[in-house]
Parts: structure tokens; sequence; C-alpha cells
């Protein structure tokens, strides 16, 4: 079986309006939580990151 990508399973914890909300942004768009979730994280950029924690 050859795949596209290596697979991680990540558990997350939401509160109920986080849930709801993301169960409502992809009822609206058709796209899988999973899909939802890799975008945001994708888009995630380290220098953001390394340049706030710089700041603190």
């Amino acid at each position: 079986m050859n795949k596209k990508w290596a697979t991680k399973r990540l558990t997350i914890n939401l509160a109920s309006r986080e849930a709801e909300r993301l169960e409502k942004y992809c009822s609206i768009t058709g796209r899988p939580a999973t899909d939802v979730i890799r975008e945001l994280i994708r888009s995630l950029t380290v220098e953001e990151t390394l340049n706030a924690d710089c700041k603190q």
C-alpha cells in the first residue's frame, strides 16, 4: 500500500462551543474536520511563534 504521506493520529480536546463551531463550518463547507484542521496547522508559521516567544 503506497501512502501519499505518513499518518499520525492526534486527539484534541475542544470546548463545546469550539466543537460546535467546527461542526457548523464543516457542515456549511462540506469539508471534513480533518481537512479543516490540517489546513489550519499548515497555515501556522514558525517565525511568528519565535517572534512571539522573544517578546515575552
